[in-house]
């Protein structure tokens, strides 16, 4: 049997559609973690990112901070936290926060340093306050790359959040790991393409924020 044929039997048993473990409530659980673990990172790396561009300190120690996040092995990690903290979301939560950081943390950082001086050097000449310089002045210019970086750690999040299933969670790393355990590859390869479907769908759905929150003159001079 090749994949598309596995494919097309994961997907054509009515039995995958319904009921806790049927595709739904597993894709379900799997955008829940994913959108929490997106929103924790987002609140710690993106405002770091702002305020350190902002004033242009603190690069090296970001960099820094991001090779230490993105060289942490996720499931080594999660292990570590399961058998320190026990059940529950927490231990997966924190591994996921970690791997999301580094991305959002580092871009934005690179996004307010990369804008022009100029208008920066003009609104404060003003007396424009140092706020209203950053979100009126810098952010609307950094917001393509600012929005790459949040991109880059939502695919790494929905790629990742199938480690949930390791300590008996959900989501849609259930069916890889039971197919594996049950020597049922049709479970194993569904399970792979419904999370290669969700970071396709996540890489639209960034897609189209973007259309919608820069404005056309930033995307055509990016």
């Amino acid at each position: 049997m090749n994949v598309l044929n596995f494919v097309h039997a994961f997907f054509s048993d009515s039995s995958h559609w319904h009921g806790y473990d049927g595709i739904p409530a597993r894709l379900w659980e799997h955008i829940q973690y994913s959108l929490e673990a997106l929103a924790y990172a987002t609140a710690i790396g993106l405002p770091v990112g702002l305020v350190t561009g902002h004033y242009g300190r603190g690069g090296n120690t970001l960099a820094l901070i991001a090779t230490a996040g993105r060289a942490l092995p996720s499931f080594g990690l999660l292990v570590l936290m399961f058998i320190w903290l026990g059940f529950g979301m927490l231990p997966v939560m924190i591994p996921l926060v970690i791997l999301a950081v580094p991305p959002i943390l580092v871009t934005t950082y690179e996004a307010m340093r990369s804008v022009d001086p100029s208008p920066v050097d003009a609104a404060r000449g003003m007396g424009m306050p140092e706020a209203r310089v950053l979100f009126q002045v810098e952010l609307p210019v950094a917001l393509p790359l600012i929005l790459s970086g949040l991109r880059s750690a939502a695919i790494q999040i929905v790629s990742t959040a199938t480690i949930a299933a390791y300590v008996s969670l959900g989501g849609l790393g259930r069916y890889i790991i039971d197919g594996l355990y049950q020597k049922n590859y049709e479970k194993v390869v569904g399970g792979a393409t419904l999370v290669a479907a969700m970071a396709l769908v996540t890489l639209g759905i960034f897609w189209a924020v973007a259309r919608l929150a820069v404005s056309p003159g930033v995307r055509r001079s990016n």
